[in-house]
């Protein structure tokens, strides 16, 4: 019996790729742009190499969850303000993903996580910007601000901070759902200028909220569509993705603040450019 050289080469590309997305999925989230080109590359339809990324990094995102356990058990009640809103999305945006091509995109994804990535670089100063302004202001405000997280390290100083970021997490689910490259930059912008939180905790949030948009829009794709699933494909991401996340995770979790933003810069300046250029 011969060895189908050429198959086997494949298969190596994607599980490199995938383990490579799967670590940069945990560190700051833009992996899809490693594993998407590839498969598109090998000759997957773009809609059916969408549907493979998504379902096969679900382990991946949730390693990486596993690994930021500790951070999100410090702030579970924050979770449970972000986490549905996400949810909701991911399935509208899995839901439009079945019905309009993932193209529709392709020109308005490199001016969002532009946007996103100057925002992260910018974040800390707009922070400070922001406190300044309202620090006589809000002085009475921030003791009872967030009723729905108390008895918890408070990451949002107003009631219009907690709003805009749920807001923000739902349409970063629609993203997400309908295409995911990039969206933990995006969340770590918003979350890093709408929050006290800091890079890791914000870190180890976006893992659980791209996660959970990752598991639910596979949901949707496995029971509206099942006939679109290549699952060899799937199982070969699924690895890759999995042993990238842990390796990754472990990384992330001794990156000091400051070199964790930097790495985010980069990845985001780095994913504009290959999608401007592709």
């Amino acid at each position: 019996m011969s060895i189908d050289w050429l198959q086997v080469l494949e298969w190596a590309a994607i599980l490199g790729a995938c383990f490579l997305a799967g670590g940069i999925n945990v560190i700051v989230g833009a992996g899809t742009l490693v594993s998407f080109p590839i498969l598109v590359f090998l000759g997957f339809p773009p809609l059916t190499a969408t549907i493979a990324n998504t379902i096969g990094i679900v382990p991946g995102s949730v390693s990486g969850v596993a690994v930021y356990r500790r951070e999100l058990r410090t702030h579970i009640k924050t979770v449970r303000v972000l986490l549905p809103a996400s949810a909701i999305g991911g399935v509208a945006g899995a839901t439009l993903l079945l019905h309009f091509s993932a193209e529709v995109f392709a020109t308005v994804i490199p001016w969002l996580i532009g946007i996103g990535t100057i925002l992260v670089m910018a974040g800390p100063a707009i922070k400070r910007r922001i406190s300044t302004a309202g620090q006589d202001s809000s002085a009475g405000v921030v003791s009872s601000a967030d009723p729905s997280i108390r008895g918890e390290p408070r990451p949002f100083a107003t009631r219009t901070a907690l709003v805009a970021s749920v807001t923000g997490a739902f349409f970063l689910g629609v993203y997400g759902g309908y295409f995911s490259a990039a969206q933990g930059i995006l969340l770590i912008a918003l979350l890093g200028i709408t929050s006290s939180l800091s890079m890791q905790e914000l870190n180890a949030i976006k893992n659980l909220t791209v996660a959970a948009v990752n598991v639910i829009a596979a949901s949707v794709f496995i029971m509206v569509s099942p006939e679109l699933i290549s699952w060899p494909t799937v199982g070969l991401i699924a690895v890759g993705a999995t042993l990238g996340g842990l390796v990754g995770g472990r990384f992330a979790r001794r990156l000091p603040a400051g070199l964790f933003r930097v790495f985010v810069v980069v990845i985001g300046v780095a994913t504009v450019v290959v999608m401007t250029v592709r």
